[in-house]
């Protein structure tokens, strides 16, 4: 008899049974037991794990305990807000602080948008503060944004520009371009939004048969390839080729014609693609932020006075996930104080540094988690303590060293470099080198290599040099480096990782030369003397930043390491987490222009750096 467990995996269940087969003419197959386990899962949960995502409760439950947590600080707050208004004579203990009758549906609302420029009463001013203090606008955070949410993007400058000059985005790409600034700015979704309809309204003219109102509705929210796609199945309309030396030029200089002379339906097709392609790209949760604090900028409206315009024009409108900037709060709170200050003598300048600071804006820090890092394993030691009479085990000694520093990543590249083994393709040996020292070297040709080895010290260094400013180098790459023999040549790694750090840091220096207008450079396509001579020629001696901060000594003690200008750059980028400005990082900027000595505009690129954020497994001072 042959007993044979069957197996039914699904996603929602798993089926089993248990059977005896028969193997003989006396014996007769039965089932022993079977059962199934059902998997209870949500519909998310079945996505993301036929998506191969793991199914954890843990986020699901820190999600839900920081909204407690957010709601109980609300509260808090306003506790606190009513309590000052009270002992300041805003309000009394039978107030009514919300809508309250007939008709009173947007009461607040109203009062919250005629604060701003007409005189309210103490007690209406109380209760647009409590509205306020609800909802208190995003604040950014440098090291807190997800790629879902889109880009967060401080535009204002060229939004003004665009309505100043009465140009299209497309138009000032192509001044742009033509002045040598190759890479474009960054541009508000309704503003590309306002250049497709400008597109549109004016090809229309002459193609009224294929840019339709339905085919507009069609092309609504579409990206870059599915809007071409739609032309084609639709309209049958294959995008214009171009064929031109500077592709990028003649695409700009089609755009810029759309808005006022007539092309071809392909090259229409082709404009209409690339914005609608720019406008999905600037989508998201942030992109919609930055398009409602633009409207404030330009109407000179509030917070409050902006919804209530929509309010206006449909009782039905919805303010659910209207976000604002946190700074388009503060300055809604300004204006109202500043006007109501001239009606009434209790609002003191003290009585609204702390309504502002103390009560409604505060927002603390977040609690250092370095307690939580770990320690070297060969730069610390248990020792017992007597504490409240109870002996206790403590562990001092040095922390680990981020991943991210200088010190560490130098010392990952040499232990790869230490353990890279060279041999010929298809020879393998299950012994040691040591026990074929005849084989490892030539000395005729001491780069030839006879069945493996490990490198020389000379090629350690040459190798060295190239993934100090590379994140990393393929096998092939680094075979074609060492010898002249690479095709006949393997090695133990597949790929070596490099300096990140550095990489990191010179990407966004080959991005400010782009933006310069000096030329497109890829990383990984240069060797390492000609990244450091163009970062050199451009970033330095024609746009002024200061060449100290190109590399690093590591041979110097610890101390006089840190003083180097690039570990200071390296530690500011690395431990900046974000401020009150719109984009978060509007101090960090004005740092990096004094350190580094570069224009602004080229300092925030150089502050979009990011790095490794956890740790490696020893101290500085034990790799050092």
């Amino acid at each position: 008899m042959k007993k044979i467990l069957g197996l039914d995996l699904g996603v929602g269940s798993i089926g089993w049974a248990l059977v005896n087969e028969a193997e003989h003419a006396d014996e007769k197959s039965s089932i022993v037991k079977l059962g199934v386990r059902v998997n209870p899962l949500t519909v998310d949960e079945q996505i993301n794990f036929e998506k191969g995502k793991p199914i954890t409760t843990t986020a699901d439950r820190t999600l839900k305990r920081s909204m407690r947590r957010n709601l109980q600080r609300f509260k808090l707050r306003r506790d606190n807000l009513i309590e000052i208004l009270k002992e300041n004579n805003f309000i009394t203990n039978e107030e009514i602080l919300s809508e309250n009758g007939n008709a009173t549906t947007f009461e607040t609302w109203r009062l919250r948008a005629k604060a701003a420029v007409e005189r309210i009463e103490l007690n209406q001013l109380a209760r647009v503060l409590l509205a306020i203090n609800k909802k208190r606008g995003y604040k950014s955070s440098r090291k807190a944004k997800s790629a879902d949410e889109g880009e967060l993007i401080d535009g204002m400058a060229i939004a003004k520009r665009l309505y100043d000059e009465h140009l299209t985005p497309g138009q000032l790409m192509l001044q742009l371009h033509q002045g040598g600034k190759k890479s474009a700015p960054a541009f508000y979704r309704s503003d590309l939004r306002a250049e497709f309809d400008a597109v549109w309204n004016f090809q229309k003219q002459f193609y009224p048969e294929v840019l339709t109102d339905e085919f507009y509705k069609l092309l609504d929210g579409k990206a870059k390839l599915v809007t071409s796609k739609l032309f084609l199945s639709q309209h049958q309309i294959y995008l214009a080729e171009n064929k031109e030396k500077e592709k990028k030029l003649q695409a700009l200089t089609w755009r810029a014609r759309a808005v006022v002379e007539q092309l071809e339906i392909g090259e229409v097709a082709f404009v209409l693609t690339e914005i609608n392609g720019a406008i999905s790209g600037s989508s998201g949760y942030l992109g919609a932020i930055g398009d409602r604090s633009k409207e404030l900028f330009f109407n000179h409206q509030t917070v409050g006075q902006y919804l209530m315009a929509r309010l206006d024009a449909d009782p039905n409108y919805s303010l659910k996930n209207q976000v604002f900037y946190r700074q388009d709060y503060l300055d809604e709170f300004e204006q109202i104080w500043e006007c109501q200050a001239q009606y009434h003598k209790e609002l003191t300048p003290e009585l609204k540094r702390e309504l502002r600071d103390v009560v409604i804006f505060y927002q603390r820090s977040l609690k250092s988690q370095k307690g939580l890092i770990s320690f070297c394993e060969f730069e610390s030691q248990q020792v017992e303590l007597n504490i409240d009479g109870k002996t206790k085990t403590k562990t001092i000694g040095r922390r680990v060293a981020p991943r991210s520093s200088f010190i560490f990543q130098e010392f990952k590249i040499w232990q790869t470099l230490n353990n890279i083994e060279v041999r010929i393709k298809g020879v393998r040996t299950k012994k040691k080198l040591k026990d074929l020292p005849e084989l490892n070297f030539d000395a005729e040709n001491p780069r030839h290599v006879s069945t493996s080895r490990l490198l020389y010290e000379e090629e350690k260094l040459i190798l060295l040099e190239e993934l100090t400013y590379r994140g990393e180098l393929k096998k092939e790459d680094v075979l074609k480096l060492l010898f002249e023999n690479y095709k006949d040549l393997d090695l133990n790694f597949p790929t070596i990782e490099g300096n990140r750090t550095m990489a990191a840091i010179y990407t966004q220096l080959l991005k400010i030369v782009e933006l310069s207008g000096h030329g497109e450079y890829k990383l990984s396509g240069l060797k390492a003397e000609k990244i450091k001579e163009i970062v050199k020629e451009v970033v330095c001696d024609t746009l002024g930043m200061k060449s100290e901060l190109l590399d690093y000594n590591t041979d110097l003690d610890i101390k006089q390491f840190e003083q180097q200008p690039i570990f200071k750059l390296w530690h500011l980028l690395y431990s900046f987490e974000g401020d009150s400005t719109v984009t978060g990082d509007g101090k960090l900027v004005q740092k990096l222009v004094t350190l580094t000595g570069l224009d602004e505009e080229y300092a925030k690129v150089l502050a979009q750096t990011t790095f490794q954020s956890d740790y490696g497994s020893l101290s500085t001072k034990a790799m050092s």
